[in-house]
């Protein structure tokens, strides 16, 4: 069941305002420092990451009369489409803002991970809740000696699974089939023990090597397997929520730190909103593109209960594995409250 928004908003809010730094240019005539600042997102101008960007920068602008600028970069073109090297950017203050996965991040350090642990939620619900009790606190905290800050959580979704092959209901189904994944190795080792075969591929050949048959199948969340035409090329998805993929709207932590107590306060607010309008935004649409993709003849597999609980068993071991490379404190923080011993 989908939240009402001002819970995604009072998420974001529950960000800490701290500290002080420089980082604006010179004051406008009430005396308030002036920004241009730059922005990136990995995706293209019609996703709905687009749309929360836009909201964001827009509304700024409206607000301060134009005092604080936000430029909207798509395709990670500030650093050459590689999202990783886009997030060290916003580290080191060579960019001012992104929306970036947190599985990006946990390419630069695997602790990001701890959210993408496989079934770890069973809806959008359940993980809601979650990141709004104590998942911003764990990546607040996680993020902000590596120079973030984290303004609050966009969505990318839960990630689906989709082949040529057969229709996929139990880990035997996957038996040696050819998936591209992911290039962290929590998916590599997730797709090993589920008996596929995991291959790393760029995501701009994956339309290619499925249609030549160079691989079977690939994961994604809904409306990246829509809007990249991969419906084109492949018979059948599951839908298994195997993996929640959050997005991290992220400023960087010395320019954040440099703004008023007023600016931080805006820049807070106006980020709720943003995220509230991205995910609302995210889950109509992947609801739109699974019904189009059904009528254009793709088996689409839903799982039950039961046949998901065998998936959830058999991926005890994998999370028992990485517990110690997420730490303790972001475990607990991901952990969804009526788990948790």
């Amino acid at each position: 069941m989908l939240k009402k928004l001002a819970s995604v908003s009072a998420l974001a809010l529950a960000v800490t305002l701290t500290g002080c730094s420089a980082g604006g240019t010179n004051p406008d005539a009430s005396g308030a420092e002036s920004y241009s600042w730059d922005m990136t997102i990995t995706v293209g101008n019609t996703s709905t990451w687009y749309e929360g960007a836009e909201y964001f920068a827009d509304t700024l602008n409206d607000e301060t009369d134009g005092r604080i600028e936000v430029n909207i970069f798509t395709n990670e073109q500030l650093s050459g489409g590689d999202p990783a090297a886009g997030v060290e950017q916003l580290m080191n203050g060579d960019k001012d803002l992104s929306y970036n996965s947190t599985i990006i991040y946990a390419g630069i350090d695997p602790k990001y991970g701890a959210v993408n642990a496989p079934f770890l939620y069973a809806d959008y619900e359940e993980a809601e809740d979650t990141l709004a009790a104590t998942g911003l606190d764990a990546y607040r905290a996680l993020a902000a000696p590596a120079g973030v800050q984290v303004l609050g959580f966009g969505e990318s979704g839960f990630r689906q699974i989709t082949n040529n092959v057969r229709a996929i209901s139990t880990p035997d189904d996957l038996a040696a089939m050819k998936m591209r994944i992911p290039g962290i190795g929590l998916f590599t080792d997730i797709y090993r023990e589920l008996g596929a075969n995991p291959t790393t591929l760029n995501f701009s050949e994956v339309f290619t090597a499925l249609q030549q048959g160079t691989i079977d199948g690939q994961e994604n969340p809904v409306e990246v397997t829509h809007s990249s035409g991969i419906t084109e090329v492949q018979d059948h998805m599951t839908m298994w929520n195997y993996v929640y993929d959050p997005l991290i709207l992220g400023m960087n932590k010395a320019l954040f730190d440099s703004l008023s107590a007023d600016d931080q306060e805006l820049v807070l607010r106006v980020s709720a909103e943003a995220n509230a309008i991205q995910i609302q935004a995210n889950r109509d649409k992947d609801a739109d593109s699974l019904q189009e993709m059904k009528d254009s003849g793709m088996e689409v597999t839903e799982l039950t209960a039961a046949e998901r609980n065998v998936f959830v068993e058999r991926m005890v071991s994998v999370k028992e594995k990485y517990a110690s490379t997420w730490g303790e404190d972001m475990v607990a923080g991901v952990t969804p409250n009526s788990t948790q011993p």
